[in-house]
């Protein structure tokens, strides 16, 4: 028998899913609100045996709603989750059209959770115009940068590790900047509709050219192939003014200290195997969630972002029409459906881990990883308690004297790993993907949700369907600073 030979791949590792002090899969709130319950049952039963006949179903159920879980939630959240979305859908607050002709104030608004966003144009120090999405809501401003990422596959293996490295010394840096609440990475790829050669051809022509040259140069652009794909990579900054020791009053210092940290944040991105070409305009920003919603319309928008002297607005982002359903979300000319990233992988993986997901496809995709990044100081806290959280566990089960599971054992000794790492100097980030893919003919919609799923299969991924969320999630994957995390905490 001969060993498999071994090639000298660094793989990278140690994701773990956030856990409180909780039993049975249960929160810390869930715990003690079912040890109170069997504690008076128990208490009932003592006093009256008889009693056990009222308090036995009510606990029962309630045991079957809290524990049993479909699609990895509780089957009291799915009810819930279920209820809400009836009653929204009830109310018409799926549906949106837009007043194109109207006379009215929210004409324009965007739907779902960007209608609360506005587009603002700041200028840096070197006096070029960058667009802003302000969320008024939460006073959050958001600032996309346009970055080109080299391949790892025409690079060293040691420049790649170093460029991995870097980039989490990048992220450990954001935990020492109290004003960036997170950052969102961003992957868009698309079927290039085949007019890029085109224009790029009618633009480079001269209008003093031979006719002969240029009825050549037009017939080798009309027999091209057209199987191309663009690939878009943004990555996106939210700043919240609020946290800044310096006191942030008035918006003008706002987007001064958010162009300065800006400025911080991409010179070292260079280290990280990403090339910032810009930051993204107001105009840009515009086109993108235009193309968006109306993925037939992409290759206008396109052309109109690559023009300098375009001037689209919020108002021209949004669609004339849009519905979301269960499990996807209708749009103008497109049909999106969206995932959340339910579990990562359990293995060390390359750092090309995520080529197969991130690669273009036949349909419109687009994958948005995003980073919160924890304060130094909550941090320490932070994995304390989960290290306390995995020792109660690990008491528990000795008292009761179930033996220990190998998931078990793994998840006690990452929660250590990451304490001990992070005593050393690391930072601590919460990370989350979302995945949105589109087509414009639905009867392409089951054939685009395989084949993303099968490429986050070959990633090591595990996705969700964010069922009765799709508007949501279609909005996270765009550079407008939305995340889910966020929205749950709001009080609507």
């Amino acid at each position: 028998m001969t060993s498999p030979a071994t090639t000298d791949i660094r793989a990278y590792g140690g994701w773990r899913r956030r856990r409180g002090l909780g039993l049975l899969g249960l929160g810390t709130t869930g715990t003690f609100v079912a040890l109170g319950v069997v504690a008076a049952v128990v208490l009932a039963v003592s006093i009256d045996a008889r009693s056990l006949l009222f308090t036995g179903p009510p606990a029962a159920l309630a045991a079957a709603l809290v524990l049993v879980r479909v699609s990895g939630v509780p089957v009291a959240h799915f009810l819930v989750r279920r209820v809400r979305w009836s009653y929204g859908k009830a109310r018409g607050h799926t549906r949106y059209r837009a007043g194109v002709v109207v006379a009215h104030p929210r004409a324009f608004q965007l739907p779902g959770v960007l209608a609360a966003t506005r587009l603002l144009s700041a200028e840096d120090a070197f006096g070029r115009h960058y667009g802003i999405v302000w969320d008024r809501r939460a006073g959050l401003f958001t600032a996309t940068l346009k970055v080109s990422a080299a391949s790892t596959w025409l690079a060293e293996r040691t420049d790649a590790d170093t460029w991995v490295a870097n980039w989490g010394a990048w992220l450990a840096s954001l935990g020492h900047m109290p004003t960036i609440r997170w950052v969102t990475v961003t992957v868009d790829t698309a079927p290039e509709p085949g007019s890029a050669l085109a224009d790029h051809v009618d633009q480079s022509l001269s209008v003093d050219a031979p006719e002969p040259a240029v009825r050549l140069m037009r017939q080798l652009v009309g027999t091209a192939p057209r199987t191309a794909a663009r690939v878009d990579t943004y990555v996106s900054v939210t700043f919240d003014p609020t946290r800044s020791p310096a006191g942030l009053d008035d918006m003008t210092t706002a987007l001064g200290e958010l162009g300065r940290t800006l400025d911080a944040l991409s010179s070292v991105l260079g280290v990280c195997g990403v090339t910032v070409t810009g930051r993204a305009s107001a105009a840009e920003l515009a086109g993108i969630v235009r193309g968006a919603f109306d993925p037939a319309a992409r290759a206008d928008t396109t052309r109109v972002e690559d023009d300098p002297t375009a001037n689209l607005t919020w108002a021209d982002a949004g669609p004339v029409g849009a519905e979301e359903h269960h499990d996807h979300y209708r749009h103008d000319s497109g049909d999106s459906v969206s995932w959340a990233w339910h579990e990562a992988p359990r293995q060390n993986v390359p750092a090309d881990v995520l080529s197969r997901l991130l690669a273009p496809g036949p349909f419109a995709k687009r994958v948005s990883i995003q980073y919160r990044p924890l304060p130094a100081a909550e941090a320490t806290r932070v994995l304390e308690e989960e290290v306390n959280a995995a020792a109660f566990r690990e008491h528990y089960r000795r008292r009761t004297g179930r033996d220990e599971t190998a998931r078990d054992a793994y998840d006690q000794a990452r929660a250590r790993q990451a304490a001990a790492e992070e005593a050393t100097g690391a930072g601590v980030t919460l990370v989350t993907m979302y995945v949105t893919t589109t087509v414009i003919d639905i009867a392409d919609l089951p054939r685009a949700v395989a084949v993303t799923e099968a490429a986050a299969e070959g990633s090591r991924i595990r996705l969700r369907r964010l069922w009765g969320s799709q508007s949501a999630g279609f909005a996270t994957t765009l550079p407008c600073g939305v995340c889910p995390a966020e929205l749950t905490r709001r009080s609507w």
